[in-house]
């Protein structure tokens, strides 16, 4: 649900007193998890910081998140207001490249991420389609009205957004068995030595940095990406892929498995790129071609929710990623 425009937000400092008596079935439980099961609201790593700061005390006496209860214990504490689920509408251009009763087809920009999470609150595409659209379908999870797929916040191009909860089921389904046909494009640093191939090697979360993503033979989950070289260049090339399989981080973490990780992406690999370096010139002080992971969601294809017809839609290449490729024409012809 959408927060009316004219609505003020909740006001987070409010708080909540609260008094507990657990009951009888309650035996040797934390009382971080028991509170965590009380207030599905908050999660569990703010219920122990709300205990570490004092704020719960049993029978009388202040704990730790550790402390086990027993059948009868009586717990006081105070709690914040419980964290908003509105969405605050925020007036973000959004390039529409499509739309009817039941989807919106956008390109989506760079450096959006796509639905609001911890740390990011605002300026998120659910926080302009909230702006933009009074309908708009229940969405995957919280905070994600419309949402059926995403792309990385540094990934631009096209999306589907749904407006009604019968579109939205139909193409998440469509997703989930993948029958939504995608294709990328990306420039990427060297020339892979075969013009077309398949990358098929399952992916997990990183052994040692939670937030990046690895190739993981032993424990990881199945991820297939096709490419095929569209355009080569003297240490670069334009790819064309078509990921099989929709796993987070998947094109970039294949990419730079296979030791051709994708311009600017500095989180797996790739370099950021200066004219300088593409003139073969003396280097100089200068902004860099691209500041962000070349990587384009170029076209997406899937039956309509309300015809069932195949439809297929097409983003053109950002103006960041137009420039680098005709820097590329231009002096660094094979």
């Amino acid at each position: 649900m959408t927060q009316n425009k004219n609505q003020p937000a909740h006001n987070a400092s409010e708080a909540i007193p609260n008094t507990i008596c657990v009951g009888k079935s309650i035996k040797e439980r934390r009382v971080d998890k028991y509170l965590h099961g009380r207030f599905s609201n908050f999660s569990r790593v703010m219920l122990q910081n709300i205990i570490k700061q004092g704020a719960v005390r049993v029978n009388g006496k202040t704990v730790s998140k550790s402390f086990k209860l027993s059948a009868g214990d009586k717990i006081e504490l105070t709690l914040p207001e419980p964290p908003s689920k509105e969405i605050l509408p925020e007036d973000i251009p959004l390039n529409i490249i499509y739309e009817d009763d039941d989807i919106i087809i956008l390109n989506k920009q760079a450096r959006m991420i796509v639905h609001p999470a911890r740390g990011n609150t605002h300026g998120t595409l659910v926080n302009a389609l909230a702006f933009y659209s009074d309908e708009l379908s229940s969405g995957l999870g919280e905070f994600r009205p419309g949402i059926v797929h995403r792309l990385d916040k540094n990934t631009t191009g096209v999306m589907v957004v749904t407006k009604n909860d019968t579109a939205q089921w139909k193409i998440a389904k469509q997703f989930e068995h993948r029958q939504v046909k995608k294709s990328y494009l990306a420039i990427v640093h060297g020339t892979p030595e075969l013009t077309a191939d398949r990358i098929n090697m399952p992916l997990g979360i990183h052994p040692k940095m939670r937030k990046k993503y690895a190739v993981r033979p032993d424990s990881g989950k199945e991820a297939i990406t096709f490419y095929e070289v569209v355009e080569s260049f003297r240490g670069f090339s334009l790819l064309k892929l078509t990921p099989r399989t929709g796993r987070t981080h998947q094109i970039r973490v294949h990419l730079s498995y296979i030791k051709h990780p994708i311009v600017a992406d500095d989180m797996y690999g790739g370099k950021i790129v200066y004219p300088h370096q593409l003139q073969d010139t003396a280097s100089t002080v200068e902004e860099s071609v691209i500041s962000r992971c070349a990587l384009h969601a170029f076209t997406l294809e899937f039956k309509h929710p309300a015809t069932s017809e195949m439809v297929k839609f097409e983003a053109p290449l950002p103006q960041d990623m137009q420039t680098l490729l005709d820097m590329l024409r231009k002096y660094r012809k094979l």
